[in-house]
Formats: C-alpha cells, structure tokens, sequence
C-alpha cells in the first residue's frame, strides 16, 4: 500500500491538494491496515484522512531547502529506468 506514497517537497509545480490527500489516504489505509473501512468506522478512517492531509500540507509549507526544485517529468523518467533495471523490462 505504502509504495503509492511519492514524495511531495521540493518539486516544481509544487504538490497539489489532491497529491497531499491521496499521500494521506494511502498512508491512514497501512495503518488502520484497512482499504476501505466498515460502515461503523468510516467516519473515523475519513476524519483521519482529512486530519493527516491537513498536517501533511502544514509541513511541507514549513518545510525549507536551498535545493532546486525537481522537475517532475525527469524524476519519474528516473524512476521508470530504476524500475526497468530492477525488473528487467524495457520500454
């Protein structure tokens, strides 16, 4: 589940609301260990969304680097070859 966390900081353009939030989800689904909750504790799960999301995005406006910004095209250009490497496909 944890592998659809991307990281967030120091990119150009910088995250949006929707990247933050699905950041949040992903990471309230590992450790509630649930993907999609009963009915008794939706509420619960959704309010933990909402509550991880909103400190996601106060961090990373917080967070500060003397670093370029990464180019999204490039970094996930990157990953893909990391990804062809390791798995042995091409393309």
């Amino acid at each position: 589940m944890c592998r659809n966390i991307r990281q967030l900081h120091n990119f150009e353009p910088p995250a949006t609301t929707d990247e933050v939030r699905a950041a949040a989800l992903q990471y309230v689904r590992k450790v509630s260990g649930s993907t999609r909750p009963s009915q008794t504790n939706a509420e619960a799960f959704d309010q933990a969304v909402e509550e991880v999301a909103a400190v996601t995005q106060r961090l990373l406006d917080a967070l500060v680097t003397h670093a370029p910004p990464k180019d999204r095209e490039v970094e996930a250009a990157k990953a893909r070859a990391r990804a062809a490497e390791r798995y042995g496909r091409t393309g």
